[in-house]
């Protein structure tokens, strides 16, 4: 029997292409949720777990932020998905002819123009893959849904026009759970470390927290910030930085911020996927 990898979602979601992409080896294990897809993992019914944490255009994904503490798992590495959205439709069904299209409310966000261009109606689903399912059931050749390629090879469904996204350099990054502590060896060329933080009750904390990392030469590439427990009182602060902690520059500014911080935790210590370095020629 395969290993799996369980990610949130029904066949043929985005997740569902990530596992398949980045880890063609497992057998992927859909999951209606994400607290479902860590609970697969820490209950041994799957190796991994595949956790969309961002998108470039539409910002980070709600919850798995708060999710990540307490889920008694480690970041191991991370993986990225072009968000590449088709409309398709049942056999026999024409461009023409569509007058819905089905699919999420952030995959309909990104399709404004293409929509509008041929006087498509928007319908709200509950995610892609299940809005691809529902078209499949429906066998209506006016609705279509948006969603992934992948999805209209698992429900039968025909592509009527590819690519129609508005922004052709939309991209998710995931996240890959293990219940082991697996990290990158210092001398892997490119590290990132993550790891949360709570800063103490002080005037200007966390700006002096943040400091180390400067004056020791450390990029911090992401720093989020999100309530814990429900309370206006308590921040906490989740970080990626390029560097492992074994670095000596990492080190010294890691020993700073415990100065000005109540608690802090290393999530995962992973190599650095080679899309981030694609995305920077792209910018230059």
């Amino acid at each position: 029997m395969l290993e799996k990898i369980a990610f949130q979602g029904e066949p043929g979601a985005y997740s569902h292409l990530a596992c398949r992409q980045a880890y063609p080896e497992l057998d992927p294990l859909p999951c209606q949720t994400f607290e479902e897809a860590i609970a697969a993992v820490k209950s041994c019914e799957a190796k991994l777990a595949m956790l969309p944490v961002e998108n470039s255009t539409y910002g980070r994904v709600a919850d798995i932020h708060a999710l990540l503490p307490g889920s008694g798992l480690f970041i191991i590495g991370e993986t990225f998905v072009p968000v590449a959205i088709q409309l398709m439709g049942p056999k026999g069904a024409k461009l023409e002819g569509v007058k819905t299209a089905m699919s999420h409310t952030v995959l309909l966000g990104q399709c404004r123009e293409f929509l509008a261009e041929h006087k498509i109606r928007a319908i709200t689903g509950a995610d892609t893959a299940g809005s691809a399912r529902q078209v499949f059931e429906a066998n209506d050749p006016t609705q279509a849904a948006l969603a992934s390629e992948l999805a209209a090879e698992i429900n039968g469904l025909e592509i009527l026009a590819r690519d129609v996204h508005d922004n052709k350099h939309n991209a998710t990054r995931f996240l890959v759970m293990s219940r082991q502590k697996i990290e990158a060896e210092p001398a892997a060329p490119k590290v990132l470390t993550t790891f949360i933080f709570q800063v103490r009750n002080v005037p200007a904390a966390l700006y002096k927290a943040m400091g180390g990392f400067a004056t020791n030469g450390v990029n911090m590439v992401k720093l989020e910030s999100y309530m814990v427990d429900g309370s206006f009182t308590a921040t906490q602060f989740l970080a990626d930085i390029e560097g492992h902690p074994d670095d000596p520059n990492v080190r010294l500014a890691m020993e700073e911020l415990a100065f000005f911080t109540s608690y802090r935790r290393i999530l995962g210590v992973y190599p650095a996927h080679p899309y981030r370095d694609s995305v920077r020629l792209a910018a230059d």
